[in-house]
């Protein structure tokens, strides 16, 4: 059995309160926990770069109290089509926040989560959504339509028109998606999807 005065990732403390294991698999509130506190330290850095500086709250140090909020959130027992639990997500509703935290981490359906992820590795040289066609000269701007399968939307003369049908299609498909959970999600992961805005950078 775990020592709960343990350290746990170095930084946590599970308490004895609240278990890890229910004699089958472990807690979905543990696993959470851990992997959430495991992003806080620089272990994940070589691998998840993006990490760089991620911290949390002294409460979601705890185990006990984030079992509890855990519990008190609207998405936390849900699921997607596929059976898959929703996700912790720490920057919908503060677009570049670092700090997993009581007052603004949310749960979200895996694909609200892969559609608003920042995908530094995969832009290249151009704006995000935006593509050189070498056969033809042009730029190609395209898109995941929200189910997983990636939809061109057109070519393109600029760069900047590319991005612009990017961005449109893209905030478009955000609106889609949301209004598809409007009536499980949290009311403000709801608002801030809907006024959610496609940059160059995401």
């Amino acid at each position: 059995m775990r020592n709960s005065n343990k350290l746990v990732c170095g930084i946590g403390i599970k308490g004895d309160k609240y278990p890890s294991w229910n004699g089958v698999e472990m807690l979905k509130e543990y696993s959470l926990w851990t992997n959430m506190l495991l992003r806080c330290t620089n272990k994940v850095l070589l691998k998840f770069p993006t990490y760089e500086g991620v911290t949390c709250s002294e409460n979601f140090k705890s185990y006990t109290f984030f079992y509890e909020w855990c519990n008190q959130q609207k998405g936390f027992n849900e699921k997607d089509k596929n059976s898959r639990k929703w996700s912790l997500d720490k920057d919908l509703l503060i677009r570049g926040n670092k700090c997993y935290s009581e007052d603004v981490c949310v749960f979200v359906p895996n694909r609200v989560n892969n559609l608003v992820i920042k995908r530094n590795a995969s832009r290249g040289d151009w704006p995000i959504g935006v593509s050189l066609d070498k056969a033809t000269s042009k730029y190609k701007a395209s898109c995941r339509n929200g189910s997983g399968t990636v939809k061109t939307i057109g070519m393109y003369s600029s760069v900047q028109e590319a991005f612009r049908a990017y961005k449109s299609y893209k905030e478009s498909v955000i609106k889609e998606v949301a209004n598809e959970y409007k009536e499980m999600l949290d009311s403000r992961v709801y608002e801030a999807l809907m006024n959610y805005e496609v940059n160059e950078n995401d």
